[in-house]
């Protein structure tokens, strides 16, 4: 099979959907081997003509990006217009797997695409106007259309199940894997901290987390660039800001940290709730049900709009730290990239 791969996203500096972009296609490399042919494509701007590359180092494949003056509106004329279709610029591909970005038209092959959440139609409120009327039409489209819809989880696969009106056996969870490790450095910051990783936006709720009573001696970390939305007062005695941070940096913090705390009001999946586990560290996360499955029998949960409530569980977290930190480890250890690329050709190679 020659498979096109989407990856328009990546021209952006990478968050939770980007680093699932980058490591579900280079799972899906792996596991296609030489037998089939996986080409990342994108019409971007000049930025993503560079970041794009840079995100894709160390994947043996060779992306076909085509650079367009305000390649946004391009992305959505495409869509809108539903022509020309993606065989005029790839050649003849078998499947198409496409982004929250856009949803190019094809000749023919099989149609894919990947639904991180289903937030703007669940809590339309919690996103921008923009952002609502592309995953709107994004989702309208992948519902009508393709063959296949991979999701992060089971309870996003219920959501599209629900929301979407698509049919169970079309949509396929595909887990998001886990590349930080325990080894290696830690991050000092001079004082004993708790961590908390996320864009700084209403969902994440990093409000709730500052109201909170921290462990006596301990600062809150704050990892994330900003978002949209009012943003949090991060000018505070107890918290040390450090906005976007490399992925070499982020893990070293990770390892550094007492505990992590994630306070989300929604997601998807919540892989960094799985990303601080996989480091070694003792994670208090949000009590809603759509964290379960990333959260496993290794998290101690909160209610995220209860300050008290998250207080008490990062205390908890410290005094469980023999027994959560192992167990963690053990949860942490199922979350596989070369799974998520195997469990993509298989469904690929099913509707064949």
């Amino acid at each position: 099979m020659r498979i096109a791969f989407d990856v328009s996203p990546l021209s952006h500096p990478r968050t939770g959907v980007g680093n699932y972009m980058r490591g579900s296609l280079a799972g899906l490399v792996e596991a296609a081997g030489s037998e089939h042919e996986v080409v990342p494509f994108a019409p971007t701007s000049p930025q993503g003509k560079k970041r794009i590359p840079e995100a894709l180092a160390g994947i043996p494949v060779e992306p076909r990006l085509r650079f367009l003056p305000f390649a946004h509106h391009w992305r959505q004329a495409w869509s809108w217009v539903g022509r020309p279709p993606v065989e005029r610029f790839l050649g003849p591909v078998d499947v198409l797997h496409f982004s929250d970005w856009m949803y190019p038209p094809q000749r023919g092959g099989i149609r894919s695409t990947m639904v991180h959440d289903l937030v703007p139609l669940r809590f339309p409120e919690w996103v921008q106007g923009r952002t609502k009327r592309m995953h709107g039409a994004k989702y309208r489209n992948a519902a009508r259309t393709c063959d296949v819809i991979f999701v992060n989880s089971e309870f996003t696969k219920n959501e599209v199940v629900e929301l979407l009106g698509v049919a169970s056996e079309k949509v396929v969870v595909a887990y998001p894997g886990v590349e930080i490790s325990a080894e290696g450095e830690r991050a000092d910051l001079g004082r004993p901290y708790v961590l908390t990783v996320a864009t700084l936006e209403p969902r994440k709720n990093l409000e709730t987390l500052l109201a909170a009573p921290l462990p006596e001696g301990h600062a809150l970390a704050v990892v994330g660039a900003e978002g949209w939305g009012p943003q949090p007062s991060l000018d505070r005695p107890h918290v040390i800001r450090l906005g976007y941070v490399d992925d070499d940096e982020l893990a070293g913090l990770y390892r550094g940290a007492a505990a992590f705390a994630y306070p989300s009001r929604f997601e998807g999946f919540g892989i960094p709730i799985v990303e601080a586990m996989a480091a070694g560290v003792p994670v208090v996360a949000s009590a809603y049900p759509s964290m379960d499955e990333a959260s496993g029998d290794a998290a101690v949960r909160a209610d995220p709009d209860d300050p008290a409530a998250i207080g008490a569980a990062l205390e908890e977290a410290l005094r469980r730290r023999g027994e959560l930190v192992p167990r963690g480890l053990a949860h942490a250890a199922r979350f596989r990239w070369d799974e998520t690329g195997r469990v993509m050709l298989q469904a690929f190679s099913a509707c064949a």
